[in-house]
């Protein structure tokens, strides 16, 4: 079982990811309306993939060394292959499947955010 410590950490990556993926919708609506917006939808994509391969590697760390479940490695890793999938289509301008994958990505992110939640809460109650 996952110690308190451990569902900190998991539950700190996975939040980082829900705002990197947030930022990006936002600095997409930036893309279209500001000269600049490009760059700063581009250094949004670096900081969104650092993120999504740093809640893969935590995602690792609490399930191997720490005892936890390995089920968020299965979310992190495919949401690691999604993100580069929306890279590659975003260096392609393929802008038919970028958007909607984008939009897909922040329901993923935000549904595995509210189950890590849980089940800190989960691991709360069972404690006291």
């Amino acid at each position: 079982m996952s110690t308190p410590t451990n569902l900190r950490f998991l539950r700190i990556a996975i939040t980082l990811q829900t705002l990197a993926v947030f930022v990006q919708a936002i600095t997409a609506g930036l893309l279209l309306s500001l000269p600049g917006g490009g760059a700063l939808h581009s250094a949004g994509a670096y900081a969104t993939f650092i993120v999504t391969l740093l809640h893969l590697v935590v995602a690792i760390l609490v399930w191997r060394p720490g005892g936890g479940s390995p089920r968020p490695i299965l979310y992190a890793g495919g949401f690691f292959v999604v993100t580069s999938a929306q890279v590659a289509l975003g260096l392609a301008h393929v802008k038919t499947l970028h958007v909607p994958l984008g939009v897909l990505m922040f329901g993923m992110s935000v549904v595995q955010l509210g189950r890590i939640w849980a089940d800190r809460r989960t691991s709360v109650d069972a404690t006291a």
